[in-house]
């Protein structure tokens, strides 16, 4: 009976946390959508309907979606293509450039290229110069949010479109140009065709960016094109138009659950495959034409400066003076580390940093204990209980965030027997919580890919030794599966460092986060010194997040690794 103890609180505690975080805030925004004094009712549709703002913004969603989820790709396509494929000069360079959105992502970026593009950025002053009466906000609207979104999500064509290209078997491509094929027709018969299943999970990826697009549309769509994201952060703040604000969330949902499902369909059908049992190492293709390759070595360049001039514009003007950065100029004489060292040293300027870090830390970490003991339980005792229980904690995975942000929002906004009377809304610690819940499904999901790589029959020998479960669970399991552990702490800590979308609705007025900071500093009627202290951030962020890409994918996954007793494989 003793050694049950642990398991029926490990079960207990569990069922609290299902029930409290990932079930009745949804069932809440369900109920206020759809019930009204007690009874069914389908006002909120009616009202969302006769709102010419909402219907609006819907309609703005949708054509974001449906562009995006074209330009991304061709973007997308284009640059993986001209560094993994095609021969092309300085390949090595380009794609630097071309990952740069690694690093240089969500807030900053929008932030960024505010500072390049917007009323009182440097390539806004430039053509000032030259073309007196052009309008200042010219970079706002429908056109604004596309260029920034279409070069912010390739950075998943440079992760994953990118592994698929190298993974192609030469053999097909030599076996089309023994056969007399050109290389269009190669390109187009063999090799796409073969990246086809990857393409479609990537549309089907932007167009979902693209329907739940926040901050982009928020910082530089302008009063005339706003999306469903930020109209949802706006009515949520009114207690009298949270229905409408509920039923938007709920669409949103709707439609992430329609495009999962096409995911899966996808998954499923046929691909093309090579059934060569020793694939051969692709080779780049240099292009023939000379005229073609010109092109695309000048396309590739123009591309190459888009995605990296804001970078290094941030970069440089961060050590400028403040007189430098509003008049957009760069001097030896205006150089000074005193915008560092404000963050350093003013409360106001690292208090933001401290609590983004603090909250990104602790979430990251706690998901990741967590998981780790669930998975162990999930692993070790496999019944149709634990099967239950993996599907709750893949909620989140199904909804956007803002839905869930909502539902705690309307759920715990006033005292709860089973939360012991704590109020969470309005408490600065329900942020790090909404941070756990929405990095529960992938973390789950990875360290169980992880579990399945682990020997079993190390787990069965410490039991033969007399280890008990503790002992093996902490001396033989947790060194194998710490590389991926760490990987996933690395990459949630990066991911919700800089959050905006669900700071925004949650966040404590004297706790803002650093996406809340972010974004208020790159507002048109912002100081000098606030537009100085976004370049600091900003660089800061990038280094941080190149330090967690080094640990994630280069020497220091190999080290723990290393550590964690696992041996790379070698051919025989």
């Amino acid at each position: 009976m003793l050694a049950r103890i642990p398991l029926i609180l490990f079960a207990t505690i569990t069922a609290w946390f299902i029930i409290s975080f990932l079930i009745l805030p949804n069932v809440n925004v369900l109920r206020e959508t759809f019930i009204r004094d007690g009874e069914f009712s389908l006002r909120s549709i009616d009202k969302v309907m006769q709102s010419e703002r909402s219907m609006k913004a819907i309609r703005n969603s949708i054509i974001l979606a449906v562009t995006l989820a074209f330009t991304v790709n061709i973007v997308g396509v284009f640059i993986v293509l001209v560094t993994e494929y095609f021969d092309i000069k300085g390949a090595n360079i380009l794609r630097i450039g071309f990952m740069s959105t690694l690093v240089f992502g969500g807030m900053i970026l929008n932030s960024g290229y505010l500072y390049v593009y917007g009323s009182k950025g440097v390539i806004t002053n430039i053509l000032l110069n030259i073309f007196p009466n052009l309008n200042p906000h010219w970079f706002n609207g429908y056109f604004a949010v596309v260029f920034v979104m279409t070069f912010a999500c390739t950075s998943n064509y440079m992760l994953f479109f990118r592994n698929a290209v190298n993974g192609i078997d030469f053999g097909t491509i030599e076996a089309a140009q023994n056969m007399g094929a050109n290389q269009w027709i190669i390109l187009r018969k063999v090799v796409l065709p073969t990246l086809m299943p990857t393409i479609i999970t990537l549309i089907i990826m932007n167009f979902q960016t693209g329907l739940g697009a926040m901050s982009a549309p928020l910082m530089v769509g302008g009063p005339n094109f706003q999306t469903i994201s930020p109209l949802i952060l706006t009515l949520a703040n009114r207690p009298a138009s949270r229905d409408i604000a509920a039923l938007l969330s709920l669409l949103l949902g709707v439609s992430e659950l329609f495009l999962l499902f096409i995911l899966t369909r996808n998954e499923k059908k046929g691909n093309f495959l090579s059934i060569s049992k020793t694939k051969t190492r692709i080779k780049k293709q240099k292009i023939t034409n000379s005229t073609a390759n010109a092109i695309v070595h000048i396309i590739s360049y123009v591309l190459f400066l888009i995605y990296t001039l804001p970078v290094l514009l941030v970069i440089l003007f961060s050590f400028q003076s403040g007189r430098n950065i509003e008049s957009a100029t760069i001097t030896m004489d205006g150089f000074t580390v005193n915008n560092y060292l404000k963050i350093l040293t003013d409360s106001k300027s690292y208090g933001p940093f401290v609590t983004s870090f603090i909250y990104s830390i602790i979430s990251a970490a706690a998901v990741v204990i967590a998981m780790l003991v669930v998975v162990r339980i999930v692993m070790k005792y496999k019944n149709k209980l634990t099967e239950i229980m993996e599907y709750f904690f893949y909620i989140p995975w199904l909804l956007p965030a803002l839905m869930i942000a909502l539902g705690l929002i309307l759920t715990y906004d006033r005292p709860k027997a089973w939360m012991f009377n704590i109020v969470l809304v309005g408490n600065q610690w329900i942020v790090p919580l909404a941070y756990f819940i929405v990095m529960i499904p992938s973390t789950l999901r990875y360290l169980k890919a992880a579990y399945y790589s682990f020997d079993q029959n190390l787990e069965d020998a410490s039991k033969i030794l007399g280890a008990s479960g503790f002992t093996t669970m902490f001396k033989v399991i947790l060194p194998a599966l710490l590389p991926t552990a760490l990987a996933l702490f690395a990459l949630n800590f990066n991911g919700k460092l800089s959050d905006y979308d669900l700071s925004a609705f949650l966040y404590h007025p004297t706790k803002p986060t650093l996406g809340i900071v972010i974004r208020s500093n790159a507002d048109v009627s912002a100081s000098v010194d606030a537009r100085a202290i976004n370049l600091v951030y900003s660089v800061i962020l990038m280094l941080i997040s190149t330090i967690v890409l080094y640990v994630v994918y280069g020497r220091g996954t190999q080290s723990a690794e290393a550590r964690g007793g696992i041996k790379s494989k070698k051919r025989r």
